[in-house]
């Protein structure tokens, strides 16, 4: 249930298109922002989501990239084909907020994925 500022607003992780563009999502999977699973749509889903200006193609977010920023492997999930299609910014074991001796790890993934800037259309 979307209950607090954290569950809200901050990321739990991110997902990309077969357009080759990310949407971050919240603990409950939705959108940043969204306090209602009302209407939900599932991550699993390529197009989940793509009516709202949620996507955006990154400059360098790369796998390769998110290899070098995430290092628990389990925290990302591919396809059939292999090819990197979600990825987790923590987990219940390593949530901050219920386990705050993971904020620093946490923040640093924030700010390793704060540096790609959005590409040219």
């Amino acid at each position: 249930m979307l209950s607090d500022f954290f569950r809200i607003n901050l990321p739990y992780g991110l997902k990309i298109n077969s357009n080759g563009e990310w949407y971050i999502f919240n603990r409950e999977y939705v959108p940043l922002g969204f306090n209602s699973t009302d209407g939900h749509q599932s991550i699993f889903e390529d197009k989940s989501f793509s009516t709202l200006p949620v996507y955006t193609k990154y400059k360098g977010l790369t796998e390769n990239a998110i290899i070098q920023i995430i290092k628990n492997p389990d925290a990302i999930q591919r396809d059939e084909a292999g090819k990197i299609v979600r990825v987790f910014f923590y987990n219940d074991k390593t949530n901050p907020q219920s386990s705050p001796q993971y904020w620093n790890d946490y923040f640093d993934i924030i700010k390793e994925f704060s540096k790609f800037d959005r590409a040219a259309h």
